[in-house]
C-alpha cells in the first residue's frame, strides 16, 4: 500500500478525513498550550487520539441513547413480531405477503421505531473509522504543528547530493515497500513522501538513517527525539504496527516493548468483547428464538458478537498502533457509557414511551387519511364535472337532433287533425323560446 503525504482525495471518505484532520490539529495545539514543552503529553499523539475519540463519542451519545431505545422498545415488541409472523406462516401468496407487511409495519409504527433504525449509528461510524485510518496513518498530512519537526531533516537530506538514489536504496535496504518516494514531481511532492518514510520508519531504521546520511546525524537525533515526544505512548511508537514493534523488540532483546506489542490488539479484543456483552441487543437477540427466522437472527447476532473482537485483534495487530489506541479508547468509553445508560433505561417507562409513539402514528394516520379523502373527493368532483358537461352536451345534441328532425321533415298534417294541430302547438312554442 502506498502512503501520501497529502491528504486523501476520496470523494467519500476524503472530505470525512480533512474535517478530522482538522479536529485532530486542534486537539494537538490545545495539549501543546496546556502541557510545557518538558511534558511527556506536550502534543502527545496518542493522547490526541484518546481526546480525539472521547469528542467523537460525545457527539454520537444521543444516537447510542436513541439506539438503546430501539433495543428495548424491539425486545417489547418482538412477540407481536412473532405472531405475526406464525400468523402467515407457510403463505406465500402475494395478498398474504402484502398484508404481512401492512401488519408487520404498523408494529413499527406503534412502537415508533424504525426496521432500520439499529443500523444509523453504524452507517455514521463506519465511515469516520475509515477516515480516522487515513489521518492516524498520515498524522504530518493533517497536524501542522507535528509536520513542522521534519523539516529541517528533509531540507538536509534533499540538499545532499543523489539524495534520490540514496533514499531510494535505504527502503529496499531497510524492506519499507509500503511506503513510495515520489522524485518525479516538485520539491514539494519529493519533501513530502520523504516525511512519509521517516514517519512510517520503525525504530531499529533511525540508525541506519545516520549512517546514511551520516553529516544531518545531529538533525536526525533532534527529529527522533521530537517523535520520540509526540508519536510514542508509553514507549511504543503509534505509527508502527504490533507485528512490527514484536518483530523489532525481539531482534533486539527489548521483551518489554514486544509484551507492550501483543498488550495492544489483546486489549482491543477484550474491550470489544466486553463492550458487546454490555450491549442490550444482544439479549433482545437471543430471546427472538420463537420461529426459524428470529432464531436465525438471533445466532447471526450471537457469531458476529464473537467476530468482532476477534477481527479487532487481527485488524489491530497488522494496523498502526494508533488504530488500537482508538479502538481500545473507544470501547472503554463506550463501556462506561454503557453502564450509565443501562441505568438510565432501567428507570425509562417505556409504556410512557409506546403510548406516546401510538398517539404520534394515530395523528399521522389520521392526517394521512384527511389528504386522502380530500384527494379521493377532489379526484370524485372532478370525475362528475366532466361528467355533467358530457351528459349536457349529449343531450343537447339528442335535442337538437329531435328538433331538426322534425323541422326537416316538411311533413304536411290534414287541416284540422290531432296531429296537425299539434304541430301547431310544436310551432308556437318554439317561437316563444326564441
Amino acid at each position: 500500500m502506498d502512503i501520501f503525504l497529502t491528504q486523501y482525495t476520496g470523494k467519500f471518505i476524503g472530505p470525512v478525513a480533512k474535517l478530522l484532520g482538522y479536529l485532530m490539529n486542534w486537539i494537538y495545539e490545545f495539549t501543546c498550550l496546556i502541557f510545557p514543552e518538558s511534558s511527556a503529553l506536550h502534543g502527545n499523539i496518542g493522547l490526541c487520539i484518546i481526546l480525539f475519540t472521547l469528542i467523537i463519542y460525545l457527539c454520537l451519545l444521543p444516537l447510542t441513547i436513541k439506539q438503546q431505545k430501539f433495543s428495548k422498545l424491539s425486545q417489547k415488541m418482538q412477540p407481536e413480531i412473532q405472531e405475526i409472523q406464525k400468523k402467515y406462516k407457510n403463505k406465500k401468496d402475494q395478498a398474504s405477503m402484502m398484508a404481512m407487511n401492512q401488519e408487520t409495519q404498523a408494529v413499527y409504527a406503534k412502537y415508533g421505531i424504525s426496521p432500520t433504525g439499529s443500523c444509523l449509528q453504524l452507517i455514521i461510524q463506519m465511515p469516520i473509522l475509515f477516515a480516522l485510518y487515513r489521518v492516524i496513518y498520515n498524522i504530518p498530512a493533517y497536524v501542522g504543528g507535528f509536520k513542522e519537526y521534519f523539516s529541517e531533516t528533509v531540507d538536509g537530506i534533499m540538499a545532499t547530493q543523489g539524495y534520490q538514489d540514496i533514499m531510494s536504496k535505504f527502503i529496499e535496504g531497510m524492506n519499507l515497500r509500503m511506503v513510495s518516494l515520489n522524485f518525479s514531481g516538485t520539491d514539494t511532492e519529493a519533501a513530502n513522501s520523504i516525511i512519509d518514510v521517516l514517519y512510517a520508519m520503525p525504530t531499529n531504521a533511525w540508525d541506519t538513517l545516520k549512517d546514511t546520511f551520516s553529516s544531518l546525524s545531529g538533525v536526525i537525533t533532534t527529529l527522533e527525539g521530537h517523535l520520540e515526544q509526540a508519536n510514542y505512548f508509553l514507549g511504543i511508537n503509534i505509527a508502527n504496527s504490533p507485528s512490527e514493534l514484536i518483530k523489532y523488540g525481539w531482534s533486539a532483546g527489548k521483551y518489554l516493548l514486544v509484551f507492550g506489542a501483543i498488550l495492544v490488539p489483546v486489549l482491543s479484543a477484550l474491550t470489544q468483547f466486553l463492550n458487546v456483552k454490555l450491549m442490550p441487543t444482544a439479549d433482545a437477540a437471543a430471546n427472538s428464538n420463537a420461529n426459524n427466522q428470529a432464531n436465525s437472527m438471533a445466532n447471526s447476532m450471537k457469531m458476529m458478537n464473537y467476530m468482532m473482537p476477534l477481527m479487532s485483534f487481527v485488524f489491530v495487530f497488522t494496523l498502526p498502533v494508533g488504530m488500537g489506541i482508538y479502538w481500545i479508547a473507544g470501547a472503554v468509553i463506550r463501556c462506561i457509557q454503557q453502564l450509565i445508560i443501562n441505568k438510565h433505561m432501567d428507570k425509562i417507562d417505556l409504556d410512557k414511551i409506546i403510548e406516546k409513539n401510538q398517539e404520534k402514528a394515530k395523528n399521522k394516520k389520521k392526517k394521512k387519511g384527511i389528504m386522502e379523502n380530500q384527494i379521493s373527493n377532489m379526484a370524485h368532483m372532478n370525475t362528475r364535472s366532466m361528467s355533467d358537461k358530457a351528459n349536457i352536451g349529449t343531450n343537447k345534441t339528442k335535442a337538437e337532433v329531435k328538433d331538426s328532425e322534425l323541422s326537416s321533415s316538411g311533413k304536411q298534417f290534414k287541416e284540422g287533425s290531432l296531429a296537425a294541430k299539434a304541430n301547431l302547438v310544436r310551432d308556437f312554442n318554439e317561437r316563444n323560446n326564441k
